[in-house]
């Protein structure tokens, strides 16, 4: 039997995504729609209707396995073991030292750049190289997940806003000895990994680099027993300022607590790089970030503040920040990222210490499992950078160039295979859903049951659930983050693909499209005419609820479609009124301006403030020499 609760359309509401309903008479409508569908769907279901759970591995019923059970059945748990080995580089700034061959090279790399260039297609030596990629890098946010597993037992939302803002500190302390970059991952590379918690627990990370011409890198992290779950896309960009450079992660990485839920959204600050013609080079975190949940109205606003000129160590790494509820500040944040960070309390002035970088911290950090090098498939990225990797130990600068020259040269060559062929790469892990975000395909966003499920484990990059009952519908990641959306297009999907409104029949054709986004009943007599059997009135009224829903649907998204060309008109002509200027003050200020709409004494101020600033730093190198 179908459990009755799974179509329960409040069970949808936990998983809302962290995003505004600009139309709520709309999304009531939908609801209701989605509503009236379930209803009348459930009071006609056949009474030997199973559902199928393609992500379960169940522990009973062996008898009459499914073949999509039998497939998971067999699918073997991945083996990890647990990798310790960690390098912390020294609190304060990060500083490095170039050779004076190295900086030969630098400067090489300065005469191919010019001024807000983008380097992401600019060849970096090896010896500014962290030996591992970018897609392990990442993970480096998570050796302190525990903290998230203390939020979701937090009743109280503002002391849940602050663990979330202490795992986010948590996340940046780790830093590599010297001034290092991470490898740009090869397209398709992955990288997988999982913490054990004191609890038991397990938390998994997947990641692919989906692109690379522009390169995004999705991740998803995962610990349902714990409640949480993180899935996050970033696309990587770097700029050219002169005497430094800019590393920024465009991306916001959403967090669901999943018993709860509520959703966060988090940013990242940017690395900014200087030094690189004059000076130490050195790097410092930048750049405002939000940490937000639309579900409780919580907001924490952190700014990461790069050294002024004249600063000391006092002002280096140093983050200062609010967190709001509403328009209301509740509580200040003040220190250093990489050492301690306080948070005081607005009413009462009660300061309380949120994160301390020192040798107990580090001790509570979570033990990484990897898989084995031997282990691994040939685009994971501990065995594709291997030989890379292995030149640097050695510091033998040519053996490393020559190794990554291998990869980079394979990578064009797939390109070029592509482009002659007219394909495209499609990841095999993530799938960008119609709201530009990159979705882990096997996600599974449920509050975790104890009377059902068991464990999470990984297999062949997937992080399944083993339950003691296989009629657990397992809903995936586009499904779960916009689920009545989602529902109505399976539909409207489902209808289309069987015109004479009959159920899909599993192993069909056409469940192997759509297996993995909606639930299949599957009558247990294949063999009785659907016309003489109960089955047949189910499968007739299911279709009939389907394209009543599908016109309804239909209805309504050409009403949606009408009212949005009619507010973007409305708002376009309110552009087009505030910042037209009225014809006489175009008339009477135009000979004060420049080509590019900016004064003369705009200009000549900053000249002459960018030439009291370079006599000024001269003045001073020559007094500290």
């Amino acid at each position: 039997m179908v459990d009755p609760s799974a179509k329960d359309p409040s069970q949808y509401s936990a998983f809302v995504p962290a995003r505004k309903v600009d139309n709520y008479p709309l999304f009531s409508a939908r609801l209701r729609l989605l509503e009236k569908y379930l209803d009348a769907d459930s009071q006609n279901e056949a009474p030997n209707a199973v559902m199928s759970g393609p992500e379960s591995e169940s522990e009973s019923d062996p008898a009459e396995p499914a073949q999509e059970d039998i497939a998971e059945q067999q699918c073997e748990e991945t083996t990890y073991v647990p990798f310790t080995e960690e390098e912390f580089g020294e609190q304060g700034e990060q500083v490095e030292e170039l050779a004076e061959e190295n900086k030969s090279l630098i400067w090489c790399i300065v005469k191919q750049v010019r001024p807000g260039m983008d380097l992401s297609k600019v060849v970096l030596p090896t010896f500014i190289l962290e030996p591992r990629s970018f897609l392990d890098k990442l993970s480096d946010s998570y050796y302190h997940a525990d903290l998230l597993s203390k939020a979701v037992q937090e009743d109280d939302a503002f002391t849940r806003m602050k663990l979330v803002v202490q795992w986010y500190l948590s996340s940046f302390y780790k830093k590599p000895k010297g001034l290092k970059k991470p490898y740009n991952p090869i397209l398709g590379e992955r990288f997988r990994c999982y913490w054990q918690h004191p609890s038991g627990s397990r938390t998994f990370y997947i990641a692919e680099q989906v692109s690379h011409h522009p390169p995004v890198s999705a991740f998803y992290v995962t610990n349902r027993e714990d409640g949480f779950s993180i899935t996050c896309s970033i696309l990587a960009k770097s700029k050219f300022y002169g005497n430094s450079t800019s590393a920024v992660l465009e991306g916001a990485a959403t967090m669901t607590l999943l018993p709860r839920g509520e959703c966060y959204t988090a940013t990242s600050p940017y690395a900014h790089c200087k030094g690189i013609l004059m000076g130490t080079l050195s790097m410092e975190l930048g750049g405002k970030i939000n940490i937000e949940c639309e579900n409780t109205g919580y907001r924490t606003e952190l700014e990461f503040k790069l050294k002024p000129f004249l600063g000391g160590s006092d002002a280096t790494n140093v983050v200062v920040g609010k967190i709001k509820l509403g328009k209301e500040t509740l509580a200040t944040i003040n220190g250093h990222w990489d050492k301690e960070c306080r948070v005081k309390d607005s009413k009462t002035g009660e300061e309380t210490l949120l994160f301390r970088v020192d040798a107990e911290t580090r001790s509570k950090r979570l033990t990484r499992h990897l898989v084995p090098l031997e282990s691994q498939e040939p685009n994971e990225s501990q065995r594709l950078w291997q030989q890379v990797s292995d030149a640097i130990a050695r510091e033998d600068q040519v053996a490393a160039t020559e190794e990554k020259t291998v990869l980079e040269e394979r990578q064009r060559a797939e390109a070029k295979e592509r482009a002659n062929n007219d394909s495209i790469y499609v990841p095999e892990l993530f799938e960008l859903d119609s709201y530009g975000q990159w979705l882990y395909k096997y996600s599974d966003l449920r509050p975790w049951d104890s009377r059902n499920d068991v464990r999470q484990y990984e297999c062949q990059f997937k992080v399944l659930t083993q339950t003691r009952h296989k009629s657990v519908p397992i809903i995936h990641g586009v499904e779960m983050i916009h689920p009545l959306r989602s529902s109505i297009e399976t539909l409207s999907r489902t209808q289309r693909q069987s015109p004479t409104g009959q159920a899909i029949k599993p192993g069909g054709p056409a469940v192997s499209k759509a297996k993995n986004k909606s639930l299949v009943l599957a009558p247990r007599d294949t063999n009785s005419d659907s016309s003489q059997s109960p089955q047949g009135a189910v499968k007739r009224s299911s279709s009939s609820a389907i394209k009543q829903l599908a016109l309804s649907v239909d209805q309504v998204n050409r009403v949606l479609e009408l009212h949005t060309r009619q507010l973007n008109e409305i708002s376009q002509r309110l552009e087009r009124m505030q910042y037209s200027p009225p014809p006489s003050s175009m008339t009477l200020h135009s000979h004060h301006l420049l080509g590019g709409g900016v004064s003369q004494s705009t200009v000549i101020k900053s000249l002459i403030y960018a030439l009291i600033g370079l006599i000024f730093s001269l003045i001073l190198r020559w007094l500290f020499k």
